[in-house]
C-alpha cells in the first residue's frame, strides 16, 4: 500500500476511491474498501487525520490509534491511501472545492461509501453531488447492526463481546507501560500499568479477560485478565488500566502494549479483606485462562 498525504504523491491512474474517517475500520469500512478493491480501478482510501470530530472541537472517543488504523486499512489491501489533515480550512471547503483540491487530481473515477456518505462544509456534499459533477457513484449497503457509534455504546457499557462483533477482531488498547502502585506484585499478581492515549476508547470499568503483548512486530501473545478503573479495594480514584499476563516474567516498563479485551468477567468492587481480594483474583486469572477470544 503506497501512503502519500498530498494528492501529488500519487502516480497518476484511474481509480476507485473509498472515502471516510475510517475510525475502527470495522466491518461496515472493510466492505467499502473491499468494493473499491473489486472495482478493476486502482483502489484508493481516501481517509482523514486528526479525526474530523476532534478539529471541529467536539468530544471525541477514537476506536483505533491513528497507526492502528493505517495497519488496519493496510490488512485490506488497498493500492494507495491518501491521508488528508483535517483542518479548520478543510471543513470550510465547499464540497466543489474538496473534489477539485483531493479527487480529481487523484484520477478518481468512482467513488465508494457508505449509504449515508456526506462531505464538505457543512456535510452538504453528497452522492448525488458527485454524480453531476461527473463520477460514478457506488453507494455500498450498510452492514446491518454495525456503525462506529453502535460499538462506542457498546463498549461503553462493557459489552466487549458485542463490540467484538461488529469491529470484525477483539477492541484494542495501546499504551506505554508506566510506573503504578506496584500492588499487584506484593499479591502475587504483578500488572503492567498502561497510560493510554486520551482520545482513545477505555471500555467501563470493570474486570476483563483478554491477551496482551508488546507492540513490536513478532511479538508473542500472552492472555491476560485487565482491571480498568480506579482499584475501590485501596480508595483509589484515578483511572487505572492494569494488565496481569499470564505465563509472562520480565521487565515491561517504558514499553509500549497492546491489549485485546475478550469479555467482562465482573464490576469493579472493593472486598472485605486483602485476602479476599487475592482469592477473587485468583478466580479472575482461571476465568481468563478459561475466556475464548471472539470470532473474527
Amino acid at each position: 500500500m503506497v501512503i502519500a498525504h498530498d494528492p501529488a504523491e500519487l502516480a497518476p491512474a484511474e481509480r476507485a476511491a473509498a472515502i471516510g474517517t475510517f475510525d475502527g475500520v470495522h466491518r461496515g469500512h472493510r466492505a467499502v474498501i473491499e468494493a473499491a478493491r473489486a472495482s478493476g480501478l486502482r483502489s484508493v482510501v481516501v481517509t482523514f487525520h486528526p479525526h474530523p470530530r476532534e478539529v471541529l472541537g467536539y468530544d471525541v472517543h477514537l476506536l483505533t490509534t491513528f497507526e492502528r488504523r493505517i495497519e488496519l486499512l493496510d490488512e485490506i489491501g488497498p493500492d494507495d491511501l491518501l491521508v488528508v489533515e483535517f483542518t479548520p480550512e478543510l471543513a470550510r471547503l465547499a464540497p466543489e472545492e474538496f473534489v477539485r483540491s483531493f479527487l480529481e487530481p487523484i484520477g478518481a473515477r468512482t467513488v465508494l461509501a457508505g449509504e449515508n456518505f456526506r462531505f464538505g462544509r457543512a456535510r452538504s456534499g453528497d452522492a448525488a453531488l458527485l454524480t453531476r459533477m461527473g463520477f460514478h457513484v457506488h453507494p455500498v449497503p450498510l452492514v446491518p447492526g454495525v456503525s462506529s457509534s453502535l460499538i462506542r455504546a457498546a463498549l461503553h457499557e462493557g459489552e466487549v463481546a458485542t463490540a467484538a462483533g461488529m469491529l470484525g477482531r477483539p477492541h484494542e488498547l495501546h499504551g506505554v507501560v508506566v510506573s503504578g502502585d506496584q500492588r499487584g506484585g506484593t499479591l502475587g499478581f504483578p500488572t503492567a500499568n498502561l497510560a493510554i492515549p486520551s482520545p482513545l476508547l477505555v471500555p467501563a470499568f470493570g474486570i476483563y479477560a483478554g491477551a496482551a503483548r508488546e507492540d513490536v512486530p513478532g511479538a508473542s501473545w500472552h492472555r491476560a485478565a485487565i482491571s480498568i478503573g480506579v482499584n475501590p479495594h485501596y480508595g483509589g480514584d484515578e483511572r487505572r488500566v492494569e494488565a496481569f499476563l499470564l505465563e509472562f516474567r520480565g521487565d515491561l516498563y517504558g514499553r509500549t502494549l497492546r491489549l485485546e479485551l475478550w469479555e467482562r468477567l465482573r464490576e469493579e468492587r472493593a472486598f472485605e479483606s486483602e485476602a479476599a481480594l487475592v482469592e477473587q483474583i485468583a478466580r479472575d486469572v482461571e476465568a481468563t485462562n478459561a475466556a475464548v477470544r471472539p470470532a473474527s
